[in-house]
């Protein structure tokens, strides 16, 4: 099982993404995804359950994976 930034590191290099690209297609600032794809949920910035949701939403990933990579129980969100 993944983290959340090794999910985001690999999946936006596999899909050819920049921080900036993931930013724009989910709204969330460039800054915070540099944060999560560099520390994951665990530095000094964590992730909402929306961000999570937009993350795998943009990226194509399913809710699922990302949740469990960012160690959220999948039925918090429900």
């Amino acid at each position: 099982m993944a983290d959340l930034r090794e999910l985001l590191q690999t999946t936006m290099r596999r899909r050819h993404l920049t921080a900036q690209a993931l930013a724009d297609r989910t709204g969330i600032r460039t800054p915070r995804i540099r944060v999560f794809a560099t520390d994951g949920a665990n530095g000094p910035v964590h992730p909402t359950e929306q961000e999570l949701t937009e993350l795998a939403d943009a990226l194509g990933v399913p809710l699922c994976e990302v949740l469990s990579a960012a160690h959220v129980p999948a039925d918090a969100s429900a």
